[in-house]
């Protein structure tokens, strides 16, 4: 399947559009199998709308939900939507029933937050949000009740990538890449005493290396590509260096944190290759990691089968056990 940018965002606009209404069970944008119903979740409580960074923008709220058997604290995962980083505002349409269902059915409380687009900001605006939420979880956390000895990350294709960069870059506040400074931690929110480190994250279908989106099967973007436009309208050709900055394996070392990737190896929007090639790099560098790629599987088509599901809760207790 070959699409232009401007059909490529229509989608991702699509999606946004039908945030709080609809959900699909690709989340974002790229799982084009259609629209569900938006899934019920059971809960002991949930929370909307709730602003992390202590302002008034849309864009720095979150979901919060608890799982319905009530504990004094939960663990907690951060799942993030996909949009090709074109949504501010889809958090209603994160992967609520597959990824988010799973989470919460096992026992982890889950908060899924907004983010700035790249109409909003360039880069690293987003991931600057991500690691936002993680300190409010810390700073907020007996509102909440959660337990944050775990905290973890997630997320579906652009949110994928976040998760990837917040499981890559602990402890990192400047990223020093080429010529490129590049502020990872930022300065958003009340809690910046507060630590951003988690504990393990999770790559659905995430474009990880943005030197290497044409690596196999993939999209024609046109003029620009998304990347293109989070990083202020650059090329790769010319300005690398933000391109590496961009991307997950960019960080990849022995110190990074355990991760799971699931990825389709059908996947025309964002190459299996881009998966394959993180999954080597963390082994590599020793990383605690695990990979499933889906013979059959698309941009989210097909990719959250409950033997899947299980096994990201299955790491990722395995990960608080050892902890």
């Amino acid at each position: 399947m070959k699409k232009s940018l401007k059909s490529f965002a229509f989608c991702a606009a699509l999606m946004s559009s039908a945030t709080g209404l609809m959900a699909q069970p690709g989340g974002g944008f790229g799982g084009f199998g259609g629209f569900q119903q938006q899934a019920q979740l059971e809960t002991s409580k949930e929370w909307k709308d709730v602003n992390y960074a202590g302002d008034d923008k849309a864009y720095h709220t979150c979901d919060i939900y608890l799982p319905k058997q009530e504990k004094a604290s939960y663990p907690v995962v951060v799942h993030v939507y996909g949009s090709a980083w074109f949504s501010n505002n889809s958090k209603g349409a994160a992967d609520l029933g597959t990824i988010v269902k799973a989470l919460l059915d096992s026992g982890y409380a889950v908060v899924c937050p907004n983010h700035r687009s790249s109409g909003d900001a360039q880069w690293p605006a987003q991931i600057n949000d991500i690691k936002a939420v993680i300190r409010f979880i810390r700073g907020e956390a007996k509102t909440y009740k959660f337990d944050t000895s775990f905290i973890a990350t997630s997320g579906f294709s652009s949110g994928g990538h976040l998760s990837s960069v917040c499981g890559t870059t602990n402890g990192v506040k400047i990223a020093k890449v080429g010529k490129e400074s590049i502020d990872i931690e930022g300065a958003v929110g009340n809690y910046l005493k507060e630590s951003s480190r988690v504990n393990a994250s999770c790559d659905w279908s995430g474009p990880v290396d943005l030197t290497a989106m044409d690596c196999g099967e993939h999209m024609t973007m046109g003029a620009s590509s998304p990347e293109d436009v989070l990083l202020g309208g650059t090329k790769l050709a010319d300005e690398p260096d933000k391109y590496r900055g961009l991307s997950a394996t960019n960080y990849v070392d022995k110190t990074d944190v355990p991760i799971i990737i699931f990825h389709g190896e059908k996947d025309n929007v964002v190459p299996c290759c881009q998966g394959k090639k993180f999954f080597e790099l963390l082994k590599a560098a020793g990383v605690k990691t695990e990979a499933t790629f889906v013979p059959e599987g698309g941009h989210g088509m097909g990719m959250y089968s409950v033997e899947n599901l299980q096994k990201m809760v299955k790491f990722l207790d395995d990960v608080r056990a050892k902890k």
